[in-house]
């Protein structure tokens, strides 16, 4: 189904700009317009195809419309880590019928420093999981587990923890289905010898607005009408201290409610600990998601040793993960 404010011809656009040349559009990715746009081209030559993603076809990666994807190409090359853990047509099934299908420079720097954090990383090696639920962090944790040192855990999931530790919590949020797994998630970290960190304090608000009420209380001290939206300052300063000395990090998901500024300063402070791991000659990856816009808005982007494009596919390689679109390429 075509949708307007999805075409491709913005891309296109901005794509001349960059290449200093001009960039030749069609309106449809497949079929006869495309072969006749194909025909005419020199050498030198560029042509962007309309958005994959107006046939069904694409994500149901459905061979035939793969086969007519490839039809006009002899080499494959994605660049697209963001979609590489969904095996769609133009990511994975385009490749059995083209001759050569390769990682562009910005999938390669992905996975060298994704992979590289998860089979071998130096160490001490520390991980800050943050955002608001535990549920779509599950794997990744207990992936994590595995293989680092240290485990941070920050955001609306600590309630969840919490509640497993017997706290009350407020009017924060809590998964009621996932404190046994919380639960298990730290014993599993206490049995394997892995430093599993909670907020020792929160940043506590009247209601869930930018404007609200707030204090920093203990984290036995929650009031029943008041809610979390921050870590508090004590953890902030722990977080600190027991993330200095540790020679790889990967951060994914903010510690608090950073778009609000008065529940920002957790997630901010940890931005600022990990330019200064970096400044120090550490590896520090941001992977994918709510922590790539904090880091920015942080304006520390450049002090990070690498930023993930990917959300889903970042969550996906450090839970170990082979990434569909990363194993239909050649080997290299």
């Amino acid at each position: 189904k075509v949708n307007e404010k999805m075409r491709m011809a913005p891309m296109a656009k901005r794509l001349a700009e960059l290449l200093k040349q001009p960039v030749n559009t069609v309106g449809d990715c497949i079929g006869a317009d495309v072969d006749a746009s194909v025909a005419k081209l020199n050498a030198g030559d560029v042509l962007m195809l309309e958005n994959t993603r107006f046939y069904a076809e694409e994500e149901k990666n459905v061979t035939e419309f793969a086969q007519k994807l490839a039809k006009n190409a002899k080499v494959f090359v994605n660049d697209a880590f963001g979609t590489a853990h969904r095996a769609h047509a133009s990511t994975e099934g385009v490749t059995k019928f083209v001759d050569h299908k390769v990682a562009g420079f910005l999938l390669q720097k992905e996975i060298a420093f994704l992979k590289g954090a998860v089979d071998a990383p130096k160490r001490p090696f520390a991980a800050i999981v943050g955002g608001a639920k535990v549920s779509t962090k599950i794997p990744v944790i207990e992936s994590l587990i595995e293989k680092c040192d240290k485990i941070f855990i920050g955001g609306g999931m600590i309630f969840t923890f919490y509640r497993a530790m017997g706290l009350n919590v407020g009017k924060s949020l809590v998964e009621e289905d996932f404190i046994p797994m919380a639960k298990q998630l730290m014993e599993k970290a206490a049995a394997k010898g892995v430093k599993f960190i909670l907020p020792t304090d929160v940043v506590v608000a009247s209601e869930f607005k930018a404007d609200a009420q707030s204090k920093n209380v203990s984290v036995n001290d929650i009031p029943a009408d008041w809610l979390g939206l921050d870590i508090g300052s004590a953890s902030l300063e722990n977080f600190k201290a027991e993330l200095k000395g540790c020679k790889t990090v990967v951060w994914n998901g903010p510690m608090g409610v950073f778009e609000f500024e008065q529940f920002a300063k957790g997630t901010f402070g940890v931005a600022h600990a990990l330019a200064d791991i970096t400044d120090a000659g550490g590896i520090t990856i941001i992977g994918g998601g709510d922590s790539v816009a904090a880091v920015a808005a942080a304006k520390l982007d450049k002090r990070m040793s690498h930023i993930s494009t990917g959300g889903g596919a970042s969550l996906e390689m450090l839970e170990g993960k082979v990434l569909p679109g990363v194993a239909a390429l050649d080997d290299a």
